[in-house]
């Protein structure tokens, strides 16, 4: 897999049911931390609201993801989410809703549809981008092939991770997954640069 699709930037949208609140944010995310502190501000955010359920996957096997019913039924709302976000087939992409009770209750049928209503509704407010899956190198090289070195990674748009620049210069570098057989021949075309994978 050379690409994958998550949200652009962050989105807000609600859907009302028989005086029952669902506010869906929705978060492009890239860690288990990025997602602790969106739901920390959400409920800083949102102290008095009854629940404040989730889902979000991250990485790209798709074994990383959680969902939260956080006391609603069992199945009435971290899932349905979570659906949200693969119909869409994103991922490093977290919902939560926040639900305010309006005093009546809906059931397991109205939850799923309340809260599956509002994760759509938030993701419709935002684009969808493609990004390429980045895969990391590590370079060492005199300080004489800096220039072509640097000229290789501009031109392929790589991002430079880290860098150590001396008489003897490492770079951690990410190139795009699929440039990266032409990336790594060109580097090695300049003769003198050695390529480690991390």
């Amino acid at each position: 897999m050379d690409f994958y699709y998550t949200i652009e930037k962050a989105s807000v949208a609600e859907f009302k049911d028989r005086g029952s609140r669902f506010i869906a944010y929705a978060f492009s995310i890239e860690s288990v931390n990025d997602f602790k502190d969106r739901l920390t501000d959400i409920k800083k955010e949102h102290p008095k609201a009854t629940h404040h359920c989730f889902a979000y996957r991250l990485g790209l096997d798709g074994n990383n993801f959680r969902v939260s019913d956080d006391g609603e039924p069992s199945g009435s709302a971290g899932r349905p989410i979570l659906g949200q976000i693969d119909s869409k087939q994103l991922t490093n992409t977290l919902i939560v809703v926040v639900r305010y009770f309006g005093g009546t209750l809906l059931g397991v049928p109205g939850l799923i549809n309340a809260y599956k209503t509002a994760a759509s509704l938030a993701l419709q407010t935002t684009p969808v981008s493609q990004k390429s899956v980045l895969v990391n190198y590590i370079l060492h090289f005199d300080y004489t092939q800096l220039n072509n070195v640097m000229k290789i990674i501009k031109l392929y748009n790589c991002v430079i991770v880290k860098q150590d620049i001396q008489l003897f210069c490492s770079m951690n570098i990410a190139i795009a997954k699929e440039k990266t057989v032409e990336v790594l021949n060109r580097l090695m075309e300049t003769g003198t640069v050695e390529l480690i994978k991390i």
